[in-house]
């Protein structure tokens, strides 16, 4: 019979991913409309750009977590 247990360290590193996405989902949108409320400051293209990166970081570790839970859950051997 097999023995299908949980990778608890496998599963804690996926957690600890998706919790670095969810402060990125926040922080991500937040600097975007800071970025786009106020067009005239200097600093205006460098914030657009952070806020992006952010954004599409925040995607990228939702997956790499999701994926990460899986195969601990779902290993092969």
């Amino acid at each position: 019979m097999e023995n299908n247990k949980t990778d608890r360290t496998l599963l804690i590193k996926g957690i600890k991913t998706l919790a670095f996405a969810l402060l990125s989902l926040f922080l991500g949108p937040i600097m975007l409309s800071k970025a786009f409320s106020d067009k005239e400051n200097p600093l205006y293209i460098p914030t657009l750009i952070v806020g992006c990166l952010i954004s599409a970081f925040a995607v990228i570790l939702i997956f790499k977590g999701i994926k990460i839970i899986m195969s601990s859950m779902f290993k092969r051997e």
